[in-house]
């Protein structure tokens, strides 16, 4: 049996983890990682919330009550000046750019997986652990990394840019269990957190309207949106900074005369002349691309440079497998070949590779170029 430290996030899975090591006759502690100060943040962002306390004091109690249930301790770390430096920074940078990051995958990388395990080996323990939905398998010092067996949940696309390091020494005890099976357990339990909400966007906004959220970092500058095709203005924009590429809400155009009435997307951001361009329905030939180039590689397998690999490809968490070609090209760069049109290829995501047939993720990457019959696409 092995000593375990579990990140308990105050919600279901991770407590239902923890349960299961504990189960299996592992010792196991608790840990609950703050890296967002809402008290100080709260000066800029208003008390927006419910109640009288911040949503991470409310999942710091959920998790100690959960712990106590379980019978396990339960430490608090704060990882704050880590995950602005590391994660926050980052996020803004990349949106000053005119990209659209996804800071959650650097959370993963550089706190919850870095400062987070040389944190628990002040403890000795043999691995830390969390309620990640994923599979990671150890093999004489090399891991391998999976899709969960709830595909609707699975989450390996979040832990995509964690090293070999990182993944030897982690546990995920959710890898084989569906979401249904965690609720029943935690409700067999009495846990407090039985019935509560997962969590949804991005960790340090919560709730919060994002467009709102961002204004405090990114001040708001209005310009125009304008039809791509025709260089018309179209509308007003509020910050080309706030929109995403392939974006269908909340650009308020409408009733124009002698268009179609078919929805308007976000198609280009000229970020230099605060310019936001749009196309009208969602098969624009602007909003696709049949190529694209991958940058800051997470090789997990070890590719062959120069050879073909036919696999499966997700370009965001919430989108089906889609089958491609990608060649890496050197330790740094992918490049990814489609027999379909892909869609809304988003500069700044980042794009994951797996097996066809196992479901192994081979390597991970960040979207830096897309083409189209071998044009670069001026996107940003």
């Amino acid at each position: 049996m092995a000593k375990i430290m579990i990140g308990m996030s105050g919600g279901v899975d991770s407590a239902v983890a923890a349960y299961l090591l504990k189960k299996q006759g592992h010792e196991v502690i608790g840990a609950f990682m703050r890296n967002w100060d809402s008290a100080l943040n709260n000066d800029i962002l208003g008390n927006d919330w419910d109640g009288d306390i911040c949503p991470q004091e409310v999942d710091y109690n959920d998790a100690k009550l959960a712990a106590e249930i379980i019978g396990i301790p339960l430490y608090r770390v704060d990882f704050i000046k880590e995950y602005w430096d590391n994660v926050f920074s980052y996020f803004l940078s990349e949106y000053k750019k005119g990209r659209t990051p996804n800071p959650d995958i650097m959370c993963n990388k550089y706190v919850k997986f870095d400062c987070f395990i040389e944190f628990a080996k002040k403890y000795n323990v043999d691995y830390i652990a969390t309620g990640h939905y994923a599979k990671v398998v150890h093999e004489n010092g090399k891991a391998k990394l999976y899709k969960a067996l709830d595909k609707n949940k699975d989450q390996s696309y979040f832990l995509s840019f964690l090293n070999n390091d990182q993944l030897n020494f982690s546990l995920f005890p959710l890898a084989n269990i569906t979401k249904p099976e965690v609720r029943k357990i935690a409700e067999e339990l009495h846990l407090n957190v039985a019935k509560k909400k997962d969590s949804t966007g991005i960790c340090f906004i919560g709730e919060r309207n994002f467009r709102e959220f961002l204004k405090n970092y990114i001040p708001a500058k209005p310009g125009d949106i304008v039809d791509i095709k025709t260089n018309k203005v179209v509308g007003k924009h509020q910050g080309v900074y706030y929109y995403t590429f392939g974006q269908r809400k909340g650009l308020n155009i409408g009733g124009i005369k002698g268009t179609d009435g078919k929805s308007w997307f976000v198609v280009k951001k000229d970020v230099y002349k605060n310019i936001l361009y749009v196309a009208m329905g969602d098969d624009n030939e602007y909003l696709y691309c049949d190529e694209v180039i991958i940058k800051d590689v997470n090789d997990l397998v070890n590719l062959e440079l120069n050879k073909e690999y036919e696999v499966n490809a997700k370009f965001r968490y919430r989108q089906n497998d889609i089958k491609v070609t990608i060649t890496k090209l050197d330790n740094n760069t992918i490049r990814v070949k489609s027999n379909t049109l892909l869609k809304a290829i988003t500069i700044g995501q980042i794009a994951c590779f797996y097996d066809i047939d196992s479901e192994q993720l081979l390597a991970a990457g960040v979207i830096e170029e897309c083409y189209k019959n071998n044009k670069k696409l001026d996107l940003i």
